[in-house]
């Protein structure tokens, strides 16, 4: 098998193969007892072994099914050269992991020329299988469909709560603009999970999702997943919204069910992306 002949189809099976042995190599270790976690740039981000086992799995798979790859992952960083690049992060919402919170998954994105063209994520403790291709989306083999409140009233938002770091820049702004969001929504939460949240929205398990903090390997399945699903999936610089062909590359994002019209978050995602210091809300 080349690169240059395969599919979406073939990148979504590779994927999910990959990502259901991550999994469960990743489940074993859930809620046991004696854990070592260490931090990686603070205390807020942390890394497990499992973490790392788990991404060592996904790569070993990838390079045995298509050699000729580029591997990103957020434990390993980059490797390898090839027309497809693949996105990886072996748990995604460590800390959740870490604390035996069951809001975490498996993301596996793969990009052709720059752009996803297929995508995996993977909730071990629920047993959810999210694949998309160029087919479409889906859930457990059915089709998926991103559907959901459409109203700012009836409307349940996903978005990370101000964090530490970000409060000592903005302290102010930042509880007033969470305020806001309270005021305007029906209901805000924070799952701590980027692969979480926004496969809830393209499930239309929940309506918005918004981030100010992303990488490349939280976002490259999911997003594609949300978009194949029927979804909006934007990103944000400068103040104004970019091109989507690579806007897994892309730190801001805003996502909603198919047909959702939200002008309170996407003014607020205009306003943070033009600003240079940390950002008012932030992934774990």
């Amino acid at each position: 098998m080349t690169t240059k002949t395969i599919s979406s189809i073939e990148l979504a099976r590779i994927a999910e193969e990959a990502a259901r042995g991550a999994g469960a190599l990743a489940l074993e270790g859930f809620r046991s007892k004696g854990m070592s976690i260490d931090e990686k740039a603070n205390f807020h981000d942390l890394v497990t072994v499992y973490d790392v086992r788990a991404e060592q799995f996904i790569r070993g798979v990838v390079e045995k099914e298509l050699p000729d790859s580029r591997i990103v992952g957020e434990e390993g960083g980059a490797s390898g050269a090839g027309d497809v690049t693949w996105f990886i992060d072996p748990i995604d919402g460590t800390s959740n992991f870490a604390r035996g919170i069951a809001l975490w998954a498996v993301c596996i994105g793969a990009a052709v020329d720059g752009e996803v063209v297929a995508g995996v994520v993977y909730d071990p403790v629920a047993d959810n299988m999210f694949v998309a291709d160029e087919r479409g989306a889906f859930l457990n083999g059915e089709d998926l469909r991103s559907e959901g409140a459409t109203t700012p009233e009836r409307a349940t938002v996903l978005a990370s709560f101000p964090l530490p770091r970000d409060l000592v820049h903005l302290r102010a702004e930042a509880l007033e603009a969470y305020a806001e969001l309270e005021d305007t929504y029906s209901h805000v939460r924070d799952l701590g999970s980027s692969a979480i949240t926004l496969t809830h929205v393209a499930a239309g398990w929940a309506d918005a999702v918004f981030s100010f903090e992303a990488s490349p390997w939280d976002v490259a399945a999911p997003a594609f997943i949300l978009k194949r699903a029927g979804g909006i999936y934007r990103t944000y610089g400068g103040g104004e919204q970019l091109p989507g062909a690579s806007d897994h590359l892309n730190r801001h994002y805003y996502g909603t069910v198919a047909g959702a019209v939200f002008p309170h978050i996407e003014s607020l995602m205009r306003l943070q992306s033009t600003r240079p210091v940390p950002s008012v809300f932030s992934d774990n």
